[in-house]
């Protein structure tokens, strides 16, 4: 029988990671009193050293080094820093623990959460959540209100949804968090989202464009007015592209204005805005403001709305650059749904420079990523396979990628420079534009996520939901 090396999580929280990877020893099972251990450690008073630490009787199971060293991996990441891991209890620099240890582990969100029998907390690794920790019931009120007060929330409002942010400096980095509570049928789930202030590694060249894409992206920016929009669901990079985008424009003799929600970055030499939808500073309102500050580019954080979007064309058509995201399934539809705003269509093709829609795939582990034959089984139901494409690779799962299969992630585009036919085609409210865009060699999302499998970057599992549309 193939063993499962996820240990639940009543019996990983058990050790630290610190003490798993230093005493090579797994929680196995945990019944009157006595805690057993599979180890591949031949210590001989190994036993003896945990009773102490732990309190409880001790017995251990002879494991080999190769399956102790999976479970190590796969359950105990070590982190990239000296920070401890948080205590299982509450205390008072619980949060700071929890928030160092999610952040060394490259987490971009934490959840709190509690349901009728348990509360857990949850870290986003790689776009995928983790169960890291199970917390006792009846501390789970403690944490929410540690978390309010740190992030100056109102502690005895428990029915409606709040926003605030938290801001972690210390020695080595200076971070902020967006915390977002949403009262849910057994308590208040939390969500603390990581937001890195360091730009030093968002450069347009590094994101995963193509040569040519990249070529005709900075293309469209060139332009001194004009809108761009790059679109995708949440969680999909577009904030990051549009800071990439914006270091690369920030010239001493340029004004730079941002409205966001939340700003996730700080850049040096652009005056930037936060959202504060309370006291009517929104989007829209904002952008009025904008024009009167003689700005040369505009970054609008989303477009959600009529009256924003009819804004941003204004600024545009006054010889702005204007910059934002848009959630939509492709670049093309874009036009569809600003037109669904109420955006005249004569207008968007007079502002529009470039519409560039985007997702985030994971890429590969290189160490463990398996060559196979490509099955037609493997793909959606009706998609035609190409004779060029024969093989792919799998994941696989390794040491390296703590046994995901996976390391880390890259960005794929669509980008759709706006020309004087596709000018025509807006006008005239054409939405398929497949031929022009075959005829342009323009590669869609769709083809993109084709060459990643046929490259072994990525898996067919991984971009499964992008071949479909």
């Amino acid at each position: 029988m193939e063993l499962d090396f996820n240990i639940p999580t009543q019996l990983q929280q058990l050790i630290s990671a610190e003490q798993a990877h230093h005493y090579n020893i797994i929680p196995f099972e945990q019944h009157n009193g006595t805690l057993v251990f599979k180890t591949d450690n031949q210590q001989q008073d190994l036993a003896s050293e945990l009773q102490i630490i732990f309190g409880k009787e001790i017995q251990l199971i002879d494991e080999t080094k190769e399956t102790i060293q999976k479970y190590l991996t796969l359950n105990y990441r070590q982190q990239t820093n000296n920070q401890r891991s948080s205590e299982l209890h509450f205390s008072e620099d619980f949060l700071l623990n929890i928030i160092h240890e999610a952040k060394s582990l490259g987490s971009s969100d934490i959840h709190f959460e509690v349901f009728e029998e348990q509360s857990r907390i949850r870290f986003r690794i790689d776009g995928k959540l983790l169960e890291r920790y199970l917390i006792p019931q009846s501390e789970y009120p403690t944490y929410v209100n540690r978390i309010k007060i740190l992030s100056e929330l109102d502690i005895s409002e428990k029915r409606l949804p709040q926003d605030g942010r938290i801001n972690i400096k210390n020695e080595q980095e200076e971070f902020d968090i967006r915390v977002s509570v949403l009262p849910t049928l057994h308590g208040e789930k939390i969500v603390l989202r990581l937001l890195s202030k360091d730009t030093t590694a968002i450069e347009l060249d590094t994101l995963g464009f193509t040569i040519q894409e990249l070529k005709r992206y900075k293309e469209s920016i060139k332009n001194p007015n004009g809108i761009i929009l790059i679109s995708g669901p949440t969680g999909s990079g577009k904030t990051t592209t549009l800071y990439a985008t914006l270091k690369l424009l920030n010239t001493a003799d340029t004004n730079i204005l941002t409205i966001e929600d939340p700003i996730e970055y700080t850049l040096e030499g652009i005056n930037q805005v936060q959202l504060k939808e309370n006291i009517g500073l929104d989007f829209a309102s904002t952008l009025r403001t904008f024009l009167r500050q003689d700005p040369d580019i505009i970054m609008v954080g989303e477009i959600r709305d009529a009256a924003t979007a009819n804004m941003a064309i204004r600024a545009a058509l006054t010889g702005h650059l204007v910059l934002s995201t848009i959630h939509t399934n492709s670049a093309w539809a874009t036009i569809s749904r600003l037109v669904d705003m109420g955006v005249p269509p004569f207008l968007i093709a007079s502002t529009l420079n470039v519409s560039v829609a985007q997702r985030l795939v994971r890429k590969l582990c290189n160490q463990c990523k398996k060559k196979e034959q490509v099955r037609l089984e493997l793909f959606p139901e009706g998609f035609s396979v190409k004779d060029t494409l024969k093989y792919h690779y799998a994941a696989q799962g390794c040491q390296e990628c703590y046994h995901t299969g996976y390391s880390g992630r890259k960005a794929i585009y669509e980008i759709i420079p706006i020309t004087k036919e596709l000018t025509r085609q807006i006008k005239d409210n054409v939405l398929e534009i497949d031929d022009y865009l075959h005829q342009n060699n323009i590669e869609t999302i769709k083809v993109n996520a084709l060459k990643l499998i046929q490259s072994g970057e990525t898996s067919i599992e991984e971009v499964y939901s992008l071949l479909t549309n």
